[in-house]
Order: structure tokens, then sequence, then C-alpha cells
């Protein structure tokens, strides 16, 4: 088989969170250290985190590697210097035991600047499960920087960060400059731009194995926080599903959508790449058997993909303009 016309599948990364648990184990069959394990990546090329190609012409490679050197299979893919050629997506798994913290993320503008020529992070959750009410943040009250300011410094956080009750299958936009925080048991797949710059607000006063706090970063969070931004009022998604996908979201950096497979489903070629997690069940995906926790890339060189089996997906690609 020719080397572009073969999926990628990937070697997750896991990273130890304070707010971590353990059911990237016991829920999701993973292997994973010791410990409170909060994040499993992927799909990333990112430097804190660049999954190893599992199996094929590529086994053993970084994915930062093929992007490099093979940038054909990745199709149609807006390229520009610095951090904005490098692969633009990550794909994660969280499993928040615990609350992470109160935090936002900047546009690219100001990563650009501030961290080293970073992508900003632009990105969005889908719920993969919950405990009976869960609550989740997105967004924040204060209508300017000074008003923020005074409540951050006063705690009067009831009344500062907008809390909404969570269920399975909701979804949500972060964009950058949106104030916001996954609460206790939650489990999340998220889908983002390749960045890892995090503004935290308020981290519960937590103190880390070491007997340290992480540190907090309120001068920069006070550049990032967008006051201009509409309330979200909850994540229910009302998007049709037609022919098995219920399109999620649709935004400058990724498109993404929920499949349903029961029986026989086609990906018809595009002219970029696909990111595919199993999120539900199990079958084949070009022949290659793939069950929940299988996570992939369909080169855009691939051609036509059929899924067959009973499963749930979710799938991103990016646009093909900037």
């Amino acid at each position: 088989m020719a080397a572009n016309h073969e999926l990628i599948f990937l070697k997750p990364i896991f990273h130890e969170k304070i707010w971590g648990g353990r059911k990237l184990d016991t829920d999701w069959g993973y292997s994973i250290p010791d410990g409170p394990i909060g994040e499993c990546w992927a799909i990333s090329a990112h430097p804190h985190g660049d999954c190893q190609i599992d199996g094929g012409s590529f086994d053993g490679m970084r994915l930062s590697e093929l992007w490099q050197s093979h940038r054909e299979m990745f199709g149609a893919v807006p390229t520009a210097e610095g951090a904005n050629a490098q692969f633009p997506l990550l794909v994660k798994i969280i499993d928040a035991k615990g609350d992470l913290s109160v935090q936002v993320h900047p546009d690219d503008a100001y990563a650009a600047e501030h961290e080293n020529g970073s992508l900003g992070k632009k990105e969005c959750w889908y719920i993969l499960d919950c405990e009976p009410g869960a609550t989740i943040v997105v967004g924040q009250r204060a209508h300017d920087r000074a008003e923020f300011a005074q409540m951050v410094e006063e705690g009067r956080w009831d009344d500062l960060l907008n809390v909404l009750p969570i269920h399975k299958g909701d979804f949500f936009q972060i964009d950058p400059g949106t104030i916001h925080a996954i609460k206790a048991g939650t489990t999340i797949l998220e889908t983002q731009q390749s960045s890892d710059v995090t503004y935290r607000v308020y981290d519960y006063d937590r103190v880390q194995a070491d007997g340290t706090k992480r540190p907090l970063h309120l001068q920069q969070s006070l550049d990032c926080v967008d006051f201009d931004l509409p309330e979200i009022t909850s994540g229910e998604v009302t998007t049709p599903v037609i022919g098995g996908i219920q399109h999620l979201e649709d935004c400058d950096r990724y498109m993404v959508d929920l499949v349903t497979v029961d029986g026989e489903k086609t990906f018809s070629a595009i002219p970029t790449f696909r990111c595919v997690s199993v999120i539900e069940g199990e079958g084949t995906i070009g022949g290659r058997a793939v069950r929940r926790g299988t996570h992939l890339i369909i080169p855009a060189a691939y051609g036509d993909a059929t899924c067959e089996g009973k499963m749930r997906l979710i799938v991103s690609r990016v646009p093909t303009s900037l």
C-alpha cells in the first residue's frame, strides 16, 4: 500500500494533573502512568506532547516529523511562518476528578507577541460523560477590566463566574478571551488549536505535592479577557442530524462533527486531513479495526474512507483558507 494511502494511527501521551483521576484507565482502557492523570493527548504534534505513529510505513515517527517531511499527505492546509507552520490541531480527552483552574486563553496575536511565537488557543468541548449535577464555568459577568480586577481581588467568584449545568452530549465553543473552568466529575473530548498557553485566574489555593501553589497569571488574564462575548446559557446541541452527521462547530480554526455509524458509512475525500476519535462502540475504518479510545488521522491523499460497525466518532478538520 502506498504510504499516502495509509491511515495514521497514534499512540496517546498522558499528562499528570493536580485535578486528574484514573478514568483514562478504568473507563477508557488506556495503560496510563501512576498518579492523577488528567489529560490524554490523543492527536498532537505539540512539543509538550508529540504523539508517535502506531504501525504502518511511518511506525515510531513523531507526528511533527511526518507533518514536516510529508506535508502533501495533509492536503490543503493554510501555512505560514512560525507557530502557524505547525500541525494545527490538538485533540485531548480530559478526566477532571477535581476542578480545573478558572482560566483564559489568548488569541493568536497576543500569544505570538508574548509567548515566543506560540499559537493562541481556541478550543471546544464535547461532554463525554459527567456526574449527576455536574456544572461548568463558561463566561464571566464583569463589564470591563476594572470591574473584573476588583471582583477577583475581592474573591467574589459566585458573582463573577457564569456557572452552567451540563449533561452528557453537551457541546461548548470556547473562544480566546472566554473565562472558563471544567469542573469535577466531567470527562471531555477537547478539540483545539495546537497550543499549550493557559492563564490562570484562580486555582482554589490548592497546594501541589511539592508544597507549592501553581502560579496565577492575573495580568495576562486581564489583557486577554473579552468583555464583549455573548453570554452562553446552555451546551445543548440543537443542530439537525443529517445522514448520521451532527455538525457541532464551524469556526476559522476547525470544523467539528459528531458522526454516528450504524452499519456502513463513507467519508468522501476532501482537500484536507481529518482527525477521528472513536468515543463509543467499535468497528472498522478503511478495513482497520477501531474501538472506543482509538484516534487516527485520515490523510487528504487517502481518498474515500469507509467505516463499518456501530460507533460514534468525533471528526475534526481545518478550513482550507484562513
